[in-house]
């Protein structure tokens, strides 16, 4: 090659070189970030709508999707950083003219994912993200027909909270940056329909679904669902979807849904998200509840036949107001969602169902806090938890959810329910559609509560100290007193168990004596049908105390059809957790290598750990 042949070549290299728009990297630190779990600087460069466009393939079980992301740069940042989770990105291009740009991928994390830089200049509003779902997308609960309870269809949800959404969309993915989102799906299965945190379709479509969120929503309450599945309508405003041999089941349980959207107005004002309506997921769902704005996704355990776990629907439709309307700034203040929302479930429980019935409810899982806390670090104990380099799902204990409600209920008792409800539904309406700090919180609180009414409380001590304050208004249940006793005297003879709801039994159930004998286990059964029972709290209380009693043989093949039947992780793990403990092991490992391929990932993965 000739000398001025190189020369022209180094000459075109160092052109090129210079002209392409490679991001100056400035070094990510947690103090520069409002949100330690995410990489997004969002006062220097924030995304505010999302237009995605998603192909769905089953066979690959994969999302081919574009995030067209409109920005503002606020800073005259030279980037904007988006959270990924295991995507492969294909291309990036900014502006309108869609104009190819060189991006950073980060190393990853193995709790935050990897931070996706994208070279902007101080006027670019677009960002389209070009990308693949990688094989393992914690978001995606990608089920097989069998997974299903009419078993013809496969099945696709998300699970966005805390920060699995950068799994399956590259987002600013913190509670702080809320955006609108228009959606396009596209390629759905014949015989399929998709539902979306959005406005949603009530009979199929052929093929492609768009949705439309025009509220300001997180990134971690974006939703999807694509499988075999039908509509019925509950009110003009509410309705349940569901597999269609599941859907006459779950209208009739949720009944009452109406009421309780009304309950829930009526108490902190106008219910902002147009519709409500619930989606009972395959029994291979995992979870127990997930809020997702206008679409609550549900795990069917709660179709008991009898009405009595709707409390989980109260609780969801609670989150519209607490989380959704008004949500926790960062993972360190998650118990902003969780203790309002607790709280304002048990006042729409107490409304439709009564006090005693409430009451009963709030010391079961005041207990369960007492329990639980004796396991937790001390730290772990307070309202507002540092979760720095921590996984946030750490904090997803039983204290932001009913230590934070103690704490609201204890402020009610300062003054009277009228005053309090005044001004909880002033803290909505002031900051709705926003995203607020602890401290956020207890400014409003001083302002229009305790400096309003003169009222004196140790709110320093609830929220930053550990334990529970000696001001703590500890429910009590003359209910759950009577169940005790009766449990307590049980060598005596079976009590009289008219009328009792699911959760008195299962309360009278782990009440029982560690004397109580096998004989009477069969005694119960044979009087009561516990091992038939259809109610899967009742069925796990029964399994769980009978395996650790001894009363193991005969129940064995309605524990494994319980095991293999129900995929939620919380009721299944206790059971096989007790075969183990009592040497049962080699069933529990039986059971669970017919049971795992209808289970989902989460909670294959923890019974896997267990019974190695």
């Amino acid at each position: 090659m000739k000398f001025q042949s190189i020369v022209v070549l180094i000459l075109f290299a160092l052109f090129i070189a210079c002209n392409q728009e490679t991001p100056k990297q400035e070094p990510i630190t947690s103090d520069s970030r409002p949100d330690r779990h995410s990489f997004s600087q969002p006062k220097l460069a924030v995304a505010k709508h999302l237009d995605l466009n998603l192909k769905v393939d089953f066979d690959q079980k994969k999302l081919y999707g574009t995030a067209t992301w409109t920005i503002e740069n606020l800073g005259k940042a030279k980037e904007i950083i988006f959270d990924t989770d295991g995507l492969n990105i294909v291309k990036v291009t900014v502006g309108q003219e869609a104009k190819e740009v060189q991006f950073l991928l980060d190393a990853q994390d193995s709790v935050l994912g990897a931070a996706l830089h994208v070279p902007i200049e101080p006027t670019t509003n677009l960002v389209a993200i070009e990308y693949q779902t990688g094989p393992n997308a914690a978001a995606l609960g990608w089920m097989d027909a069998s997974m299903t309870a009419g078993k013809t269809k496969p099945f696709l949800f998300t699970q966005g909270q805390a920060i699995l959404t950068r799994s399956w969309i590259p987002c600013q993915d913190s509670p702080g940056n809320r955006i609108t989102y228009h959606a396009n799906v596209s390629d759905v299965p014949d015989g399929m329909m998709a539902v979306m945190s959005a406005t949603n379709p009530q009979e199929p479509a052929k093929n492609t679904y768009t949705f439309k969120m025009d509220q300001p929503i997180p990134p971690y309450l974006i939703a999807l669902a694509i499988g075999d599945i039908a509509f019925k309508p509950i009110s003009e405003r509410t309705g349940v979807y569901a597999e269609p041999v599941m859907l006459d089941k779950v209208a009739w349980e949720f009944a009452d849904m109406e009421k309780m959207v009304e309950t829930a107005e009526s108490l902190y004002g106008p219910y902002a998200w147009g519709r409500y309506d619930v989606i009972v997921l395959p029994p291979g769902f995992p979870f127990g509840g997930m809020e997702n704005p206008r679409l609550t996704f549900a795990t069917p355990t709660v179709i008991a036949g009898d009405r009595s776990l709707v409390s989980l629907v109260a609780h969801e439709l609670a989150h519209s107001w607490s989380g959704n309307l008004v949500t926790n700034a960062t993972w360190s203040d998650f118990w902003l969602n969780e203790g309002f929302t607790v709280y304002f479930e048990r006042r729409i429980m107490e409304a439709l169902y009564g006090a005693d019935f409430a009451e009963m409810q709030d010391e079961l899982e005041y207990n369960e806090l007492i329990e639980e806390m004796k396991s937790l670090d001390s730290a772990d104990t307070r309202l507002k938890v540092d979760m720095t380099g921590r996984n946030p799902d750490d904090g997803a204990t039983m204290v932001p959810y009913q230590k934070g409600s103690m704490f609201l209920r204890m402020l009610e008792q300062k003054t009277d329910r009228e005053k309090w409800d005044a001004f909880l539904k002033s803290w909505f309406e002031a900051n709705k559609f926003t995203s607020r700090t602890t401290e956020d919180f207890l400014d409003f609180l001083k302002k229009n509560y305790l400096d309003k009414y003169q009222v004196t409380a140790n709110v320093e001590e609830w929220v930053y100290k550990p334990g529970i304050p000696a001001n703590c208004p500890i429910p009590h249940s003359t209910r759950l007193a009577a169940l005790e006793k009766a449990a307590q005297d049980i060598a005596n003879g079976l009590p009289n168990t008219k009328n009792w709801a699911p959760q008195e039994w299962v309360h009278f159930i782990r009440s029982l004596p560690e004397s109580t004998n096998v004989a009477t286990f069969k005694n119960l059964d044979s009087k009561f049908h516990l091992t038939q029972s259809t109610n899967a709290q009742v069925q796990l209380a029964w399994y769980e105390v009978n395996i650790r009693h001894g009363y193991v043989t005969e129940i064995l093949p309605q524990v494994e059809n319980y095991l293999v039947t129900v995929g939620r992780r919380y009721l299944v793990k206790a059971v096989y957790q007790a075969l183990k403990d009592i040497g049962h092991i080699e069933d529990a490992r039986r059971i669970f290598a017919k049971a795992k391929p209808g289970y989902h990932a989460v909670t294959r993965g923890t019974i896997e750990e267990m019974l190695k």
